[in-house]
């Protein structure tokens, strides 16, 4: 193999590392999917309305930031690179964001309550953004190798499940349950919780190096350029469509976990914890083996088959088969979170040969301006659809209605939209004999830009 088709290869130890980042980051969002509904709704009791008009705002927002730190992060010229040092810097602004979402004072009323959850949740989301932008739009740089990002990817994906157990099971032993109204042990710990996540993120900034070629070489586009090449491209309009599904299948099942330990199975979140992430785990080992046989989007429309069926059937089921049903869920959410963002490097890889230059954030923060008013839908659907079921969060024993409604929340609705997505896919172009193409077209490309900043620095 000649010189110009070299790509780089990782350690387990530089692996590790990369998970770190993700543990620190799916600790902190973990925490804030899985507990901000309840913690507003029914600790703070604040009214659905203002929990809705929240959501809503808070969309508007994500759909602003996401494009513009992307396109910042793009045309950043920096020494030290354009995607670590954002990295690095904004970790303490995570932190201290996180922390603010749940340090509401007490004697606020229900517009000032309402006014505190919104612009805490516009701050956290904002550094929540730039880290998680640069943090993907790292990992098609630092490799062009499919098998290798997905490697990197399954260890980012293995860390990003233990911050989510965490983030389930913290919470669940610091919150107070039915009846209980003491808060102080909750805000103890999103204290250490926020500061922890922001100390993991550090390594990864450390260990890994940024590509010189891609800030030196390479001429940025600009706004307008930038914008008509990326909504141009058919491979990302689809895979952003099909990740909106995604996002949504993942953040409603997340959101109302808890209610359905509480209200429905009565049960401690652990077991449904384990249930989930388990079939995780599972799923996550298998999404490369499966990647390798099928194809990367082949493997994933399995992977949500696998989990889409059986949470359609939750409503109608016995309570203990609904354990059985979210071992399969885990099993298909691991496939968008091991592959979608090798999916995603292989648009930036497409566009690179049509546009001349690397562009990773823009894509990603593209894609978030699109699907992350996904977890706005989801966080605002929930607590009005049980609502108008009659649910009333003074009683223990809701009623049927309500019940019911907490089981299609988090089943029905979840794998339609996961059966949506896979039909979505059967439209993404990049497989086969083009995506092969595509691939070598960028590793020539990739030796001439090396070539040229030797050249530079001679």
């Amino acid at each position: 193999m000649s010189e110009k088709f070299e790509v780089a290869h990782y350690s387990i130890g530089d692996k590790l590392i990369w998970g770190l980042a993700q543990l620190g980051t799916s600790l902190v969002s973990g925490v804030f999917a899985t507990t901000l509904p309840i913690f507003y709704h029914v600790y703070l009791g604040l009214d659905p309305f203002f929990i809705s008009i929240a959501a809503w705002l808070y969309a508007i927002w994500n759909a602003l930031n996401d494009p513009i730190f992307g396109y910042i992060s793009d045309k950043t010229k920096s020494k030290k690179g354009r995607r670590i040092p954002f990295l690095r810097y904004t970790a303490p602004f995570l932190a201290l964001t996180f922390i603010l979402v749940w340090f509401v004072p007490p004697s606020l009323d229900d517009f000032s309550i309402f006014l505190w959850m919104l612009i805490s949740m516009a701050l956290y989301d904002t550094s929540y953004t730039i880290i998680g932008l640069v943090y993907s739009a790292l990992l098609p740089e630092v490799t062009e190798d499919d098998k290798e990002r997905g490697e990197l990817q399954k260890f980012s994906s293995l860390f990003y499940l233990l911050g989510a157990i965490l983030g389930f099971l913290i919470p669940d032993l610091i919150r107070p349950h039915v009846g209980d109204p003491n808060l102080i042990p909750l805000y103890s710990g999103v204290i250490v919780i926020g500061i922890v996540a922001a100390l993991l993120i550090y390594p990864v900034t450390y260990r890994f190096k940024e590509r010189p070629e891609f800030t030196q070489v390479d001429k940025p586009l600009g706004l307008k350029d930038s914008i008509k090449y990326t909504f141009k491209s058919k491979s990302f309009i689809i895979l952003a469509t099909a990740n909106f599904m995604s996002i949504f299948f993942q953040q409603i099942i997340l959101s109302f976990m808890f209610y359905l330990a509480d209200y429905v199975l009565m049960t401690s979140t652990i077991l449904l914890l384990a249930a989930l992430f388990i079939g995780l785990i599972v799923g996550v080992l298998l999404s490369n083996i499966l990647a390798k046989k099928f194809g990367v989007v082949q493997a994933d429309q399995i992977l949500l088959c696998i989990g889409g069926i059986p949470l359609i059937l939750i409503p109608f089921i016995s309570e203990f088969l609904i354990y059985v049903c979210l071992f399969f869920a885990g099993v298909g959410l691991s496939g968008p979170l091991v592959l979608t963002n090798v999916l995603f490097a292989q648009v930036a890889d497409e566009d690179e040969t049509k546009s001349g230059v690397r562009r990773e954030a823009s894509f990603f923060g593209v894609n978030a301006m699109l699907t992350k008013p996904a977890q706005s839908v989801a966080i605002a659907l929930g607590p009005w659809l049980i609502e108008l079921a009659g649910f009333n969060s003074a009683l223990t024993i809701q009623p049927e209605p309500a019940m019911l409604m907490i089981r299609i929340l988090i089943g029905l609705i979840p794998g339609v939209a996961a059966l949506l997505e896979i039909m979505i896919l059967m439209l993404y172009p990049l497989k086969s004999t083009y995506l092969k193409e595509i691939q070598e077209k960028v590793l020539v490309m990739h030796s001439e830009k090396k070539a040229k900043l030797e050249a530079f620095r001679s």
